[in-house]
């Protein structure tokens, strides 16, 4: 199980207060407890919670726009919590981008498990996005080591392949990347 900080954004106290002793007892830590919508949002902003547990229907600011501003804002992932089960609410609900759907009363049997689900595709979410910024920083990096070719090929007259060789030569005698001898290349060009 993974460490996980959780948000209770709930209107029913009572509710709350189970929700809260079951999920401590599975070794969950509840960081938070909000009884409308808006308190939510301020909460998941100031806690960073790793993941919200949502009531759909709560005074003030309702769930569903609670959710989308918590999703939106990148502060939580968000599991749903209702006792409507329509299919409208469903659908919001996918738009929304919410990550489960429980119709109450939740059994701790369907909790967890949603739970495990959410934080398991929580996790995943974060490593492609690790290896899209990934990507782009290479992507980055490709285009700065070619600009930094066409300046010497440019300056000294040389092959893509002698140019693209002295600025390996030159990252390895100094010991610095590729990216970063070709910022300094194309800094040089531009201050002269």
């Amino acid at each position: 199980m993974l460490e996980a900080t959780l948000l209770l954004a709930e209107d029913e106290p009572i509710t709350r207060m189970d929700l809260r002793e079951m999920l401590q007892e599975q070794g969950y830590q509840v960081v938070g407890e909000a009884g409308d919508g808006w308190e939510a949002v301020q909460l998941a902003r100031q806690l960073r919670p790793t993941l919200t547990l949502m009531d759909i229907k709560m005074p003030r600011l309702d769930g569903l726009v609670a959710a989308q501003k918590i999703i939106d804002q990148g502060l939580s992932t968000v599991i749903l919590l209702s006792a409507y089960s329509q299919k409208d609410l469903v659908e919001k609900a996918q738009r929304a981008g919410v990550a489960g759907y429980l119709v109450k009363p939740v059994r701790e049997s369907e909790l967890i498990p949603a739970i495990e689900i959410a934080l398991a595709r929580q996790r995943h979410i974060a490593r492609l996005e690790q290896e899209v910024m990934a990507a782009r920083e290479e992507l980055s990096a490709r285009k700065t080591v070619e600009r930094a070719k066409g300046i010497l090929m440019e300056t000294y007259g040389w092959s893509e392949d002698v140019a693209y060789r002295w600025l390996q030569r030159q990252s390895m005698n100094r010991r610095v990347t590729l990216d970063h001898l070709s910022r300094e290349v194309i800094g040089k060009a531009i201050r002269e």
